[in-house]
């Protein structure tokens, strides 16, 4: 059996119980060492087969799975994050699929949720924005036509951005031609949760500069949108006294019950 895990964003207590326990059961660990954080691998049992997969290949990867399941190992593919997001886990379920090995999948904490944790920051601000775009700069992975920066800078809606660090002045170019303004509210998160994680708020116009001032060059989400700046935002109506829901009636100011 194959368990892929979400490792979390950084932190080595931020990964889910499940997926704690599969670490400490699992006869071989293959994790993505360029991105999850080694202490978790502190998990690990006394005799378990560890290989950091960036030093390797798909196939390699497929190799040492096939090996440990004919062995009858217990296998976790410990992935960065959230698996389903960045994690090129598709391709291997495809293999083992065609292997006729069986896998599940624990889901981890996002980077973008750590990111906001460390920013206090709400990405659904009522009246603001009510929808976040994942995306990523074209680089030497191409970006599908249909999916530009600036294509989805036209929605301003908030948008993180993975894998750009290295090309801000790009990213810069392509939120400014797709309609955001150079004013507008924009962070970059440093290791998210981690213990060397560092903030920085800044506007679009200011993203590369700040990144460049600050010597970030990989290993951050940029994040981009109003919502990032905490103002200029409506109540939520779950929480407001004259709005029924299901759990309660909505009721004036001074108490008195509405219906």
């Amino acid at each position: 059996m194959v368990h892929f895990v979400g490792a979390g964003p950084g932190a080595e207590d931020l990964i889910t119980v499940r997926g704690q326990r599969y670490l400490q059961e699992a006869d071989i660990v293959i994790y993505a060492g360029s991105l999850v954080n080694p202490a978790l691998l502190k998990n690990c049992r006394s005799g378990c087969l560890i290989r950091n997969s960036a030093e390797m290949t798909l196939e390699e990867v497929i190799a040492v799975i096939k090996a440990g399941e004919e062995e009858g190992k217990m296998i976790v593919r410990l992935h960065t994050g959230d698996p389903s997001i960045y994690g090129a886990i598709r391709e291997q379920m495809d293999e083992l699929d065609d292997a006729g090995i069986a896998y599940d999948v624990t889901p981890g904490v996002s980077a973008f949720c750590g990111a906001a944790a460390a920013l206090d920051l709400e990405y659904t601000l009522p009246g603001q924005s009510q929808s976040v775009i994942i995306t990523r700069m074209a680089g030497r992975t191409p970006m599908p036509e249909k999916e530009t920066i600036a294509s989805f800078a036209a929605h301003q809606a908030t948008m993180v951005c993975f894998l750009s660090s290295a090309l801000l002045p790009e990213l810069q170019a392509e939120l400014l031609k797709g309609g955001y303004r150079e004013e507008t509210p924009a962070a970059i998160v440093y290791k998210a949760t981690w213990p060397e994680q560092k903030t920085f708020r800044c506007t679009v116009g200011t993203l590369a500069e700040t990144a460049r001032e600050n010597h970030i060059t990989k290993t951050a989400l940029m994040i981009i949108g109003d919502v990032v700046a905490h103002s200029g935002y409506e109540r939520s109506k779950l929480y407001d006294p004259s709005f029924t829901t299901e759990y309660r009636r909505a009721h004036t100011a001074d108490g008195e019950d509405t219906r």
